[in-house]
């Protein structure tokens, strides 16, 4: 299904898919990590970066969403995927400031 967007909404989605490819990686290594070393700090990186990739992957699917979801739904997944950002950076500082 191709999608005719303006050209913000597709600087939007490439940098989705960005966020999203990065953060999954991210968190996969930062998984292999946890599993080498056990360590508490690792696994919170790794649900920190988790929590990007799938807000990543949220506003990528948004314009595929919009004929099969309403307006309202489709943006209210949105932005409360925002509050996965949110976390994330909490979840970062958690790890940094434990011992």
């Amino acid at each position: 299904m191709a999608l005719d967007l303006p050209l913000a909404q597709q600087l939007e989605q490439i940098i989705s898919f960005g966020i999203f490819v990065l953060g999954a990686v991210l968190a996969s290594l930062s998984l292999l990590a946890w599993r080498r070393e056990r360590d508490r700090r690792m696994a919170v990186v790794t649900v920190a970066y988790a929590m990007f990739a799938v807000y990543g992957l949220v506003v990528f699917l948004e314009y595929f969403l919009l004929p099969h979801l309403s307006y309202q739904v489709v943006e209210l997944l949105e932005h409360g995927a925002a509050g996965l950002i949110l976390l994330g950076l909490l979840a970062f500082f958690l790890a940094l400031s434990r011992e």
